[in-house]
């Protein structure tokens, strides 16, 4: 099992001085990756509870976002050039781009750029997005009943772009005669590609299948979640020519993490459930059942607020010394 950092980029308050340590520790401790977060704005009718859906049209979760209005968090994508240059062996990627707030063949060809930067160590995680509010603020609104065709059109463009030394497209929101993009990506044949999945299944499943996508990215999902996640994929996979075996995916899911001194209550909630939040011994038991259920690489969420990055750092070091060597 790997381990993977998503770095809290999203908070109130967060330095670079902060994303530095987290960076340098994360690499120290050999994660095999480390993510950033990808939200452009929170609505002021976020701090009301006011939102017109639930976070990620989750049921479990609030009209609401953990980070106010007034919050000063770090965007995204614009980290992981930097990232690229302050690191030199772990792996980098956004969870995920919502691409319906980019042109496809733009992002295309700055991921590659980023490849180019990192000496290729770029994860591409792609999703379409939730909230209709970040759509309108971004210019994005006429898309947001298409935004799931917008993410397959970018996946095509990308992986076109990458593969090709010009490539044409013609699509409802990228379409181009033939063009050179610039540099390609270092890896070949292309960055290893995420497809982000929080409320069907059996979509996700169809994208990754059709796509010959790597893995899979879940938010706060059970072990019992991951194991429907993980069939539901394979079975997809089953049905499509290419050799794709759910065996050769990642599977991950971004989780809320933080040791605790008391144990938690570990009553099983949907999302809600702290599977990643309690004592040294509850979080090893459910790194056990998340192996067991198919869960490839955790990707740990630092808390939003109340807990320092000193905390945190010592809270990964444990995890790498004391839980790891315990999981078989």
């Amino acid at each position: 099992m790997k381990l993977a950092l998503y770095l809290p980029n999203f908070r109130d308050k967060i330095s670079v001085d902060e994303i530095d340590e987290l960076a340098k520790v994360a690499e120290e401790l050999e994660f095999d990756s480390l993510w950033t977060l990808d939200r452009i704005v929170v609505p002021e009718s976020s701090d009301r509870g006011e939102l017109i859906k639930s976070f990620g049209t989750m049921k479990e979760m609030p009209n609401q976002l953990p980070v106010t209005s007034r919050g000063e968090w770090l965007q995204g994508p614009p980290l992981i050039p930097y990232l690229a240059a302050i690191t030199k062996k772990i792996r980098l990627g956004v969870s995920v781009i919502v691409t319906p707030f980019r042109a496809p063949a733009i992002m295309a060809s700055e991921i590659a750029t980023w490849d180019q930067l990192s000496r290729g160590r770029i994860n591409v995680g792609v999703g379409a997005g939730w909230m209709p509010e970040e759509f309108q603020a971004t210019g994005a609104t006429h898309i947001y009943k298409k935004r799931n065709k917008h993410v397959r059109e970018t996946i095509e463009v990308m992986q076109g772009i990458w593969r090709n030394e010009v490539f044409e497209y013609d699509g409802e929101f990228a379409s181009f005669e033939k063009c050179g993009f610039g540099a390609k990506p270092l890896q070949k044949p292309r960055p290893p590609m995420y497809f982000s999945g929080l409320v069907n299944p059996e979509v996700a499943a169809k994208r990754v299948a059709k796509y010959g996508l790597d893995g899979w990215i879940g938010i706060m999902d059970t072990p019992e979640a991951i194991s429907t996640w993980k069939s539901a994929i394979g079975e997809e996979l089953k049905k499509t020519e290419g050799g794709h075996n759910i065996d050769d995916l990642e599977i991950s899911s971004m989780m809320p993490f933080e040791i605790t001194k008391d144990k938690t209550d570990q009553t099983s909630n949907g999302k809600l459930t702290p599977t990643m939040v309690g004592t040294v011994d509850q979080i090893t038991t459910n790194l056990s059942r998340y192996k067991e259920s198919g869960m490839t690489m955790p990707m740990l969420w630092p808390p939003f607020s109340g807990t320092p990055t000193e905390k945190t750092i010592e809270d990964l070091r444990r995890l790498t010394y004391d839980i790891m060597p315990k999981i078989s």
